[in-house]
């Protein structure tokens, strides 16, 4: 029981971060996982993943440290989160990725 707890714990700080990142930018994984602390970059994507539809956790804006979007096993998943990343204002290069330079979170 405790070990559901601790990853309920995790989750949700992590869940915490990615509510934070501002519409029209993104972060990775990585960051994301040092910013809510105590987890991996990994973690992050499996926390992404666990999310059910029409959560109010923006999972779009989690990118990888390439700037791209990951594969998901549901095959439209990623163009679904570029479709929505690009109404959000983020700008896709022709190679598919995101200048996180201009687009990252948090800056500086």
């Amino acid at each position: 029981m405790a070990t559901a707890n601790k990853k309920t714990s995790m989750y949700e700080r992590i869940y915490e971060v990615v509510r934070s990142i501002p519409e029209g930018r993104v972060s990775t994984y990585g960051r994301v996982a040092k910013l809510a602390g105590g987890c991996s970059a990994r973690n992050v994507g499996y926390a992404m993943a666990s999310l059910p539809y029409g959560s109010n956790v923006p999972w779009q804006r989690v990118i990888n440290a390439q700037g791209r979007i990951s594969i998901r096993s549901e095959g439209e998943g990623g163009l679904v989160q570029q479709k929505i990343l690009e109404a959000e204002g983020v700008v896709f290069k022709e190679n598919g990725s995101v200048d996180l330079s201009e687009y990252g979170w948090p800056t500086g």
